[in-house]
């Protein structure tokens, strides 16, 4: 059996001076309108825009030194290619990121930012992860997979350890829910650290995978839609490691809809002036689409990035 808290503990070590300790936000407005202490874990302030960099530096730290030499592939929606072409850029490995060709113009653009070779390929995400994976076996380059990875999964988990610094007594923790490598690392090590603290899994009704497979008992595909949380759409590769982490650890499954998400966004940046992506808003929508089953307890909700389009934001705020 996996030890994540050993391996989060590790991460720690590793990644802390290349990540920023990302404020844990008391919202007086939130609190006020869901009769609860609610808390923002704010990754959206993280380097990159997102969570994923904790991920990506335990990885690449994690590397031999042939390894590095011979680079590293990774295939992303936008997030989880941004934060290895930065950890790239830092640590001066050579790679090579590939993108589906319907990723967001935000994304693309954060990836570039990094000057890491950039290539596009289908438009699914598990038709780029799988092609992605062939092509670091062919060149005999390392590929990190955004979720199904332990070095991955255990540097998503150092939010776990901040929160357990920043928070005593924390009722439940609501995160957004893709390949479940985020929801996997924080509980892997907040379960440890805290039994009774509740961990929700969120997830758009376009995109329900995780949940669903969890329902099923083992990865299952499934038809999915469009969602505004694009950083978690699609479906998981079979026997991912997270999956077992999430029938360990997660204690519940909340899906939300696209209006549901659009609402996060919007009620984020009128109570906080603050801007998320629609991966963060589905945590905060989850939470706010049961609020009354936690009236008076302490929450913290992972806002897990805020890498969204100008286009997509104009069109949300224009309904």
């Amino acid at each position: 059996m996996i030890d994540i808290k050993k391996e989060v503990l590790l991460a720690q070590t590793r990644v802390q001076p290349y990540i920023r300790y990302t404020p844990l936000e008391f919202s007086p407005a939130l609190s006020k309108m869901t009769n609860a202490q609610v808390f923002l874990k704010c990754e959206n302030l993280q380097y990159t825009g997102a969570f994923k960099v904790r991920g990506a530096f335990n990885k690449l730290l994690s590397l031999s030194p042939l390894q590095r030499k011979n680079g590293v592939v990774a295939a992303s929606s936008g997030n989880h290619g941004a934060a290895v072409a930065f950890g790239l850029n830092k640590l001066k490995i050579p790679g090579q990121i590939f993108v589906p060709e319907n990723a967001s113009s935000a994304k693309v653009g954060n990836i570039r930012n990094y000057d890491v070779p950039l290539t596009f390929y289908a438009t699914d995400c598990m038709q780029t992860e799988i092609y992605a994976t062939q092509y670091a076996k062919a060149h005999g380059m390392t590929y990190i997979s955004p979720y199904d990875d332990l070095q991955v999964v255990a540097g998503q988990g150092t939010i776990g350890i901040e929160i357990s610094q920043q928070l005593d007594e924390i009722d439940a923790i609501f995160a957004v829910v893709g390949g479940g490598g985020l929801i996997s690392g924080i509980a892997g090590y907040i379960k440890e650290h805290s039994p009774y603290t509740d961990i929700i899994g969120c997830l758009p009704e376009n995109s329900p995978v995780l949940a669903e497979s969890i329902k099923a008992g083992k990865i299952i595909e499934i038809q999915t839609q469009p969602t505004l949380s694009d950083a978690t759409a699609g479906g998981m590769v079979q026997d991912a490691i997270t999956f077992e982490l999430c029938q360990r650890y997660v204690d519940d499954y909340v899906l939300v809809s696209e209006e549901e998400i659009k609402q996060a966004i919007i009620g984020i940046i009128k109570m906080h002036r603050m801007l998320i992506e629609g991966a963060s808003a589905v945590a905060l929508a989850a939470f706010i689409k049961n609020a009354e089953q936690y009236r008076g307890k302490k929450i913290v909700i992972i806002l897990s990035g805020a890498n969204i389009s100008l286009e997509t934001l104009k069109s949300i705020l224009q309904m």
